[in-house]
């Protein structure tokens, strides 16, 4: 793909998510003269641990996108069992699952997704993950806690 197709896939990826925003979540460029490197947010879902707090991701498109997945790390601290203490994210399809026909809209959706839904059983960070499978409503409060100390 030569730059300027990887540059157009970009530019209509901001497009399609200030057309149609997917739920709770939002990204676009850092600046204007610089379309690799994004902000975006996460609304905590709803009936989540993380409802109503604020967590903001850095996203950047390697050189290699659409045919690479997006390196995409929280910048809030979040206690989840899917993401580590320095934001490293383990996602399925920011690794081996990645596939050009995704884009970034699909993958805030799963993000939002992994925070209703998480995954213990392939942490990145063993102590919730311990805590979920042993005491689930421990979990919730202690996710809750961070939420709102790092979140709000």
């Amino acid at each position: 793909m030569t730059d300027f197709m990887r540059r157009t896939r970009i530019l209509n990826e901001l497009k399609k998510i200030k057309e149609s925003p997917p739920g709770n979540c939002s990204a676009g460029p850092v600046s204007e003269d610089d379309i690799d490197h994004w902000n975006g947010t996460i609304i905590g879902p709803t009936d989540s641990p993380f409802e109503g707090g604020i967590f903001k991701v850095v996203i950047s498109f390697p050189k290699e996108y659409p045919y690479k997945a997006p390196y995409i790390k929280f910048l809030t601290p979040i206690y989840h069992p899917n993401v580590d203490k320095n934001g490293m994210i383990c996602l399925d399809i920011l690794k081996g699952q990645w596939s050009p026909a995704l884009d970034i809209t699909k993958v805030l959706i799963s993000l939002c997704s992994l925070l209703v839904d998480p995954n213990p059983d392939d942490p990145l960070w063993t102590e919730p993950a311990n805590l979920i499978r042993s005491n689930p409503e421990e979990y919730a409060r202690v996710a809750r806690e961070w939420t709102v100390e790092h979140a709000s």
